[in-house]
């Protein structure tokens, strides 16, 4: 049987990237998935390429008006949800002593704040047995140099799957924390140059510092994320899964 048969999910960010390849895997595994994106064409873009009735609503994650629509489409057509990844987020690179209030306010934004009210608005369709994952990074563990914001943001991250796996155990909801290394995907490329002979290069250049040697695929990390969603992770509960081919462990 699949392993998500007759859930109800929802991945925020899931129209590029790890986002996209997990609502895939979701459907192909039985869910019925509703995605979110900022980009209204892309979004029905990622709608026709997951299919499976999957569901595009467009949104941000920092807009609170945003999130409630979300829901409301959510419980309008099924009146629960069963498995939320908060997999929204964006990243930012300042050097200390020149980050200003408008880049702080941009990533805490979306990665706190939207990461924050993602989970609280979605707490009332779920039910005990429902799964919380939320995206994390490498970054919230380690001093990446010019990233002392977004580092900080994705620290945020990993303390709130504690203190919600405290808060929410008495409602049978389990939140833990997926952290992907490097991966390949277009926010990775825009970061790096795009899909270039320097982005190449740097991509080439990044892979040496992981121990597997090479980028992850987003379909490696999205199986990960299925891990975590599924009832084969039934006895996990508040941990952080790095999926960095050894980047942080070695």
């Amino acid at each position: 049987m699949a392993k998500l048969s007759g859930k109800i999910a929802v991945v925020t960010g899931g129209s590029d990237g790890i986002g996209l390849a997990t609502a895939k895997l979701f459907v192909a595994e039985g869910a019925t998935v509703y995605i979110t994106g900022r980009r209204q064409q892309r979004l029905d873009e990622a709608v026709k390429e997951i299919g499976g009735g999957t569901v595009g609503v467009q949104g941000d994650i920092s807009s609170l008006t945003d999130l409630d629509r979300l829901y409301e489409r959510v419980q309008r057509d099924h009146g629960r949800l069963d498995i939320l990844f908060a997999n929204a987020g964006i990243s930012g690179v300042a050097t200390m002593g020149e980050i200003d209030e408008g880049h702080f306010d941009h990533i805490f934004d979306a990665n706190v704040k939207g990461t924050l009210f993602t989970v609280q608005k979605a707490l009332p369709l779920m039910k005990s047995g429902s799964t919380v994952v939320l995206c994390g990074s490498g970054s919230g563990s380690k001093g990446f140099p010019n990233q002392t914001v977004y580092n900080a943001s994705k620290a945020a991250i990993r303390s709130f799957a504690r203190s919600w796996t405290t808060d929410l155990k008495t409602r049978g909801i389990r939140v833990n924390v997926l952290s992907p290394g490097l991966t390949e995907t277009p926010a990775m490329r825009s970061f790096v140059g795009g899909y270039t002979e320097a982005g190449d290069a740097t991509i080439a250049a990044f892979s040496q510092l992981v121990p597997m040697g090479r980028f992850a695929d987003a379909a490696e990390t999205a199986k990960a994320a299925l891990f975590l969603a599924s009832d084969d992770s039934s006895y996990v509960a508040g941990v952080e899964l790095f999926v960095d081919g050894g980047l942080l462990a070695v």
